[in-house]
């Protein structure tokens, strides 16, 4: 039985850490266990903030949760040198075969394990709408 030991992609993580500690943001797809995951590439600080801010206003433990992620966001500027492990996107969708995106509607955030990732591209999938101007005209 052979352990295979995953390793980050050292572009990819570079990208993460301009995005961590330049102020620097990229539209990216990435593959990962057979789905694709495209979206903006946004820093940790970023992501945290914004989760905070989503929970800020909720039940005393989304309160409680808020100030624990505001707390992480300020540990991650506070070490602006760390190691990256994770990547962090905005306005995401994951696609699953041929179906429509999970989700497809609203402001996702995705976290996920930068070893976790099989590849990626720069740019973002977009779904074309349907036009009405596309009518055959007779």
């Amino acid at each position: 039985m052979s352990t295979q030991v995953q390793s980050k992609d050292s572009i990819l993580e570079y990208f993460v850490q301009a995005s961590n500690t330049q102020d620097f943001s990229l539209d990216i797809t990435l593959n990962v266990n057979g789905s694709v995951v495209s979206g903006t590439l946004i820093s940790a600080k970023d992501y945290f903030e914004t989760l905070s801010q989503k929970l800020e206003d909720g039940s005393e433990i989304s309160q409680k949760l808020s100030e624990q992620l505001g707390a992480a966001s300020e540990t991650i500027e506070s070490n602006p040198d760390g190691e990256a492990n994770f990547i962090h996107m905005k306005n995401t969708r994951v696609y699953c075969g041929d179906n429509k995106p999970t989700p497809s509607k609203g402001q996702i955030l995705w976290r996920g394990k930068l070893d976790e990732i099989d590849g990626f591209f720069l740019g973002k999938i977009s779904e074309t709408k349907s036009s009405s101007t596309s009518k055959k005209s007779s």
